[in-house]
């Protein structure tokens, strides 16, 4: 009985923050006429009002805002792009609190340039072991195949949450020391919806941690099939 309260617990801490994401980015999704423009528009105004030359606005799929410090381009998903929306513009918000970040070349935009490779090369290895390590201990005969999988995979998925930890101040950075105070100074969201707004920035700081955290979900199903 003990394992199982256990392990119940284990799987609410994983799948909780993602859940409360999406449950709160979507709660604050609808289109708002009181709101002064979309989530597009605002990152627009932003980008020309701190003056970041170099930086370009562009749609992504759905799910996948971020700011692509390589190309120093701002990344929105058409709901926030389109979207007049409380969701729509703290997101919009974020992204530039990233580029405002990098572009300035402030000394907390080295974590995602430092540790972000690392995580990609992580989510890389897991996902080829997932698929080649079957075939590829068949050919070199390799003993003690299957733990030895469960071992690399499993601290490859947990190296990809330590970076994602590491870099979490980053993301706290773009929410509450950018975001927030240029929503709230520039006026553009109604005072009243600021702990909403806050909400919604805590979970796009969080948002990336919280995929971690279900990715590693995921690999201890793969290995229970």
């Amino acid at each position: 009985m003990l394992w199982i309260i256990v392990i119940l617990g284990v799987i609410t801490l994983i799948v909780g923050p993602s859940a409360w994401v999406k449950f709160t980015l979507k709660r604050y999704a609808t289109d708002r006429e009181d709101l002064p423009g979309t989530g597009g528009e605002l990152a627009t105004h932003l980008v020309k009002r701190f003056e970041l030359n170099e930086v370009n606005i562009e749609t992504t799929q759905e799910g996948h805002d971020h700011f692509d410090f390589g190309q120093h381009i701002v990344r929105l998903s058409p709901s926030v792009f389109n979207g007049r929306s409380l969701t729509a513009v703290a997101v919009a918000a974020h992204e530039v609190g990233h580029a405002i970040a990098h572009e300035k070349k402030q000394k907390i935009s080295h974590l995602s340039t430092r540790y972000l490779p690392l995580a990609h090369f992580a989510r890389r290895i897991t996902a080829g072991l997932l698929l080649g390590w079957p075939a590829l201990s068949l050919l070199l005969h390799i003993p003690y195949a299957v733990p030895l999988h469960a071992l690399v995979v499993g601290l490859s998925g947990l190296l990809a949450v330590i970076v994602q930890l590491a870099i979490l101040p980053e993301e706290w950075d773009a929410s509450f020391n950018k975001a927030l105070p240029i929503l709230r100074e520039g006026n553009y969201i109604p005072q009243e919806d600021l702990p909403k707004v806050k909400k919604i920035l805590t979970a796009c700081a969080m948002t990336y941690v919280a995929a971690a955290l279900i990715k590693v979900l995921f690999v201890w199903r793969w290995f229970k099939r």
